[in-house]
């Protein structure tokens, strides 16, 4: 006889747990249960007697295999959720994180009522930035670049999933060419922050599966995508406007010394749901 619906949450838990925790192992069971399975935590349990078939049980068993042995679930699944939304993501893109959420709250509570803002997102990844403002401003036209031609295409199928119009186009954060006159009232950016010095305190899953080149920068020079943005949004950016960044908590100082010589009077740094200082909000 084949697993039932409850023998199998039960296994997965059983198998993940003394590789990731009981805690984790259960909410990866609810994700592969609902985002392959297609059953939520109430069809789960009022469906406990139903038999599997095999080959859904062997596609199951194999997701969790690899996510034992280290591959990151979302990658595995396909899909990972952000400010409520389910993004595709492949191992061209970073997997959006949960303090990536607090980045869009700030700039969603900033813009207030405001309608018909222009917004560009540097370095889109998944596009999960550029299409939650795009689903959470007021009529807004958003525009977002990527070096990463995969990266734009997984961008592109998230936008045309969830039904939202933003324009993805191929350009380099470090070699933006600003415009003749102002034109952004938002411009927002996570570019890579985390210095080659600090991998030896990262997870496995991060460091052997995830584009290192959304990741990381030199150490010698942090804030190089940084200082990069906030040249052109001086010049791209409307009197009014914010530049927005999610930063890493090492270099506040620098980054507030290198915004203020770079001719914004007003920057402000806020924590994330953790306490760690993790966004940057700035203006003229």
């Amino acid at each position: 006889m084949g697993a039932t619906v409850d023998s199998l949450y039960r296994g997965i838990i059983a198998e993940m747990t003394p590789s990731v925790g009981g805690d984790e192992a259960r909410s990866a069971a609810d994700i592969i249960f609902e985002d392959v399975l297609g059953y939520d935590k109430v069809k789960r349990v009022t469906s406990g007697d139903r038999t599997l078939e095999d080959f859904t049980v062997a596609h199951v068993d194999d997701i969790v295999r690899r996510f034992v042995c280290g591959e990151p679930l979302q990658y595995l699944i396909g899909r990972a959720r952000f400010y409520g939304l389910d993004f595709k993501v492949t191992p061209a893109v970073l997997i959006p994180r949960p303090e990536t959420a607090g980045l869009v709250d700030e700039i969603v509570a900033d813009a207030d009522d405001r309608s018909d803002l222009r917004v560009l997102d540097c370095g889109t990844g998944s596009g999960c930035i550029a299409i939650a403002l795009a689903r959470n401003l007021r009529f807004p036209t958003v525009d977002a670049i990527d070096i990463s031609d995969d990266a734009l295409a997984v961008a592109r199928e998230n936008a045309a999933d969830m039904g939202v119009n933003v324009n993805f186009m191929h350009a380099d954060m470090l070699a933006m060419k600003a415009p003749s006159a102002p034109v952004y009232d938002i411009i927002v950016s996570n570019p890579p922050y985390i210095c080659d010095k600090e991998r030896g305190d990262m997870d496995s899953r991060v460091l052997d599966y995830e584009p290192a080149k959304a990741l990381f920068v030199a150490d010698d020079d942090p804030l190089r995508f940084y200082r990069a943005v906030a040249a052109y949004a001086v010049k791209a950016l409307k009197p009014s406007g914010r530049l927005y960044f999610e930063i890493n908590p090492l270099y506040v100082s620098q980054l507030r010394a290198m915004l203020g010589g770079a001719g914004f009077d007003d920057v402000t740094i806020t924590r994330d749901y953790k306490g760690n200082y993790r966004f940057c909000a700035a203006s003229f």
